[in-house]
């Protein structure tokens, strides 16, 4: 059997009540257990503490940071932490609750089994009902033009109307937050707001960009708007260009308030246009 500290202080405490001295109790271990004997020191120490009246032969406890600080208000206390802040460093949970790093990466991966991952970009931050609405429309005109092998595709064009920020993007490493293991992974919108922007509205057609047009000095997009401004710019951009020949074309544009269906500004889906026509 291998013998211990404890076990070691148990023969020189059996020594001690049997009489012996320091250096017959330090030459009998050392005679039984060589190299694994405990050194004159050692037993001379305790001798010391013997006579003094102690009786324990384990380790007395000491002031200062505990031998393990991986204990449930520790680990409460981290949870919150992150809860309160997902971009939390391990420095400033050190800071906050006077932890080793040991300890924080042991709270962390084996008691709360989080993981910081960096937050997948989206373009837009979408309700259920705005995701149910994109679908829906995407259904119907898959069916109408049948899985878009109609030629009538080609006379459809879409606009949407978006704001263009200045902002200072976070690198990978700024935007990591903490994931608990039951959460779902996280996300943020692609662009960030700032003073710094402008209101544009883009169309498009199959073969790719047709045109762009500002909102200039306003801050609202209205039908208004739309009818006596935006449109008669797209029209005309698409007349002067050669690409687009077409005796008519629809123009489809839902995203907002604004165009919502129930709203749909007059005479926008079916454009005149004079251009020869190419057929359908």
């Amino acid at each position: 059997m291998e013998l211990n500290r404890e076990h070691f202080r148990a023969i020189i405490f059996h020594n001690f009540r049997r009489g012996l001295s320091r250096q017959e109790c330090f030459d009998e271990l050392n005679s039984l257990y060589s190299d694994k004997a405990p050194s004159y020191s050692n037993v001379k120490n305790w001798y010391n503490e013997f006579n003094r009246g102690r009786c324990s032969i384990q380790d007395e406890s000491r002031a200062g940071r505990p031998k393990s600080v991986v204990v449930p208000e520790k680990i409460n206390a981290v949870r919150e932490l992150i809860k309160q802040d997902r971009h939390v460093t391990y420095r400033e949970i050190e800071a906050s609750l006077d932890i080793s790093m040991t300890s924080i990466n042991k709270i962390l991966h084996e008691h709360l089994s989080v993981k910081k991952i960096c937050s997948r970009w989206i373009p837009h931050n979408l309700t259920n009902a705005q995701k149910k609405t994109r679908v829906d429309w995407c259904k119907e005109m898959l069916e109408k033009y049948i899985q878009g092998t109609s030629k009538a595709v080609y006379n459809i064009y879409t606009g949407d109307e978006s704001w263009i920020y200045a902002y200072e993007p976070e690198t990978k490493q700024q935007s990591t937050v903490w994931v608990f293991q039951d959460e779902a992974k996280p996300t943020k919108v692609v662009r960030g707001r700032s003073t710094s922007k402008q209101m544009i509205a883009c169309f498009f057609g199959i073969n790719g960009h047709v045109a762009t047009v500002a909102l200039e000095q306003r801050r609202t997009v209205n039908s208004e708007w739309y009818t006596t401004i935006c449109l008669p710019e797209v029209e005309e951009m698409m007349r002067v260009s050669s690409a687009y020949s077409f005796s008519w074309i629809r123009m489809c544009s839902c995203d907002t308030r604004t165009h919502h269906p129930q709203r749909c500004i007059p005479g926008m889906r079916d454009l005149p246009y004079n251009g020869s026509s190419a057929g359908n």
